[in-house]
């Protein structure tokens, strides 16, 4: 399919197109002046046709290199979006044929009513996944609206991360030292809904993605008087180097779909780089200083309330 071909063809056609109108400009040039040296009574002719010329080469040239460029560029978003329909298509399926067997099964059997319950707790996480599915793509959609200043508030930071690490946890059912929080006061002027969206998807990438026996840390302290910086640190694989770039992009999951175990649509991350950026800050991605793993660092800017470090631990997001 268009969307799953390789890039060497079209890199190794447009390589090769502006070999040849290298080549040509060179050719051009050097026939150009060679005219002139040798007919003085024609030379300003072979002067203007080497301007010309070369400038038209000139623009043929850019526009061969801004085409392969754009070329490029369709290719991988195609391809991304193939892999976001992928992903989409299996976390819409799996939930919804779990569902479908409970229902069937539930309606031709008599069971008992811990059996029930036990059916009815499976049903509610699946109805669970499809609406955190929902909640991305309608999340992604928002994003191209501007808010407004007006829309922000004081924002105490601290507090609303434990809520979200709580959130998650009630999520993925973890035990309640998967998780560490160490926390200093902070205040932060934001549009609260946003970031809660920002620290719910970075707390539930690291419970994802963490190791075996996974162990998360989120961290939270001021630096100096303007940016309040959060660190989210995970004990799984990492990610490296070449990759760090890339995973903020729109419908970006490492790998391919087919092969993954791990839900997801690829729009997680890049709802939160977008939305830090439109609160001033930034955020970075890093290796974990203390073994192996990632770490997202989130600078917003803020301030601390006082010198209090509140060290907590809860269960992972």
């Amino acid at each position: 399919m268009f969307e799953r071909r390789s890039l060497r063809l079209p890199i190794t056609l447009g390589v090769v197109m502006i070999v040849l109108l290298v080549a040509l400009i060179v050719g051009w040039i050097l026939l150009a002046v060679f005219g002139a040296l040798q007919n003085d009574q024609r030379a300003g002719l072979y002067w203007a046709l080497l301007s010309i010329g070369t400038t038209s080469l000139a623009f043929v040239l850019f526009g061969v290199v801004m085409y392969l460029t754009l070329s490029i560029k369709t290719i991988n978003l195609t391809r991304r979006q193939s892999n976001f329909i992928d992903s989409v298509t299996h976390e819409l399926k799996s939930p919804i044929a779990s569902l479908k067997l409970y229902v069937q099964t539930l309606r031709r059997r008599q069971m008992s009513t811990e059996e029930q319950a036990s059916f009815y707790g499976s049903m509610l996480e699946d109805v669970e996944r499809l609406d955190s599915l929902i909640n991305h793509l309608l999340d992604a959609a928002r994003l191209e609206k501007h808010r407004t200043l007006a829309e922000k508030q004081d924002v105490e930071l601290a507090q609303l991360l434990r809520t979200c690490a709580k959130e998650v946890c009630l999520r993925y059912q973890v035990h309640e030292d998967v998780i560490k929080l160490k926390l200093q006061p902070c205040i932060v002027q934001a549009v609260r809904v946003d970031l809660e969206l920002v620290f719910r998807n970075l707390i539930d990438n690291a419970v994802k993605y963490a190791g075996d026996e996974p162990s998360v840390e989120v961290t939270l302290e001021a630096d100096g008087k303007e940016y309040a910086v959060v660190r989210v640190s995970d004990n799984g694989r990492g990610i490296s180097a070449a990759q760090r770039r890339k995973i903020f992009g729109r419908f970006v999951r490492l790998g391919s779909e087919l092969e993954r175990d791990k839900p997801g649509t690829g729009l997680g991350l890049y709802i939160v780089r977008t939305l830090i950026h439109r609160l001033g800050g930034r955020i970075t991605v890093k290796e974990r200083a203390n073994g192996p793993g990632t770490t997202f660092e989130v600078q917003l800017p803020g301030k601390a309330l006082d010198s209090t470090t509140d060290t907590d631990t809860q269960e992972a997001a």
